[in-house]
């Protein structure tokens, strides 16, 4: 019984050793924009595909000069019966070129992550289409979640992470006036990085 239980700790010390993280997996990263920074943890236990996929876009330096360019307010989505409010970024217009391969979708069923205030999620077209777009939550965003009618194929969206410093600057970004959702003007994210330990 004692060496089983020596084993069992020493191969978990071992993999910890070897994944350089703690066993909770998680990645903390900064958002520097052109209003300021918004600081967030990215959940890699539990959403290991969508988590990964966004730190080999920040490791590659893929986010630089990219922007917030689109707002998604209850006041700006005349015809969705089901409306929403985000704020959502990424590389936009150099999205078609220099991306990584679309991720297989990670569901709020499956990870657990729920689109609450200040979740980290990505932007997608059909499921396994994410690449580098993401959005960030404005208030609490169940109909994002699996199940959830913003999407008639109901796998909702696939959250990965939360901000945990900076949601004055995520209500400042959405509190520009934007009537066609796209801003003439996108914010600027000048880079996005792996916080200091």
């Amino acid at each position: 019984m004692r060496t089983t239980i020596c084993v069992t700790v020493m191969a978990m010390m071992l993999i910890s050793c070897f994944h350089g993280q703690p066993a909770e997996r998680k990645e903390k990263i900064v958002i520097r924009t052109e209003f300021g920074e918004i600081h967030a943890t990215l959940d890699l236990k539990r959403a290991p595909v969508t988590a990964s996929n966004f730190l080999r876009y920040i490791d590659a330096g893929l986010f630089d000069s990219a922007c917030f360019y689109r707002i998604v307010s209850p006041d700006n989505q005349p015809n969705d019966s089901v409306r929403i409010a985000v704020i959502q970024g990424g590389r936009y217009e150099k999205e078609e070129t220099g991306s990584f391969t679309p991720i297989t979708h990670e569901t709020t069923e499956q990870t657990g992550i729920m689109h609450r205030d200040g979740v980290i999620s990505m932007a997608r077209w059909t499921p396994g289409t994410a690449t580098s777009e993401f959005f960030i939550c404005v208030g609490d965003q169940p109909e994002l979640d699996y199940g959830g009618k913003r999407n008639p194929d109901l796998q909702g969206f696939a959250a990965f992470g939360k901000v945990t410093g900076g949601m004055d600057v995520v209500k400042r970004i959405h509190g520009i006036n934007a009537p066609g959702q796209y801003l003439d003007k996108p914010v600027v994210i000048t880079e996005i990085i792996r916080a200091k330990p």
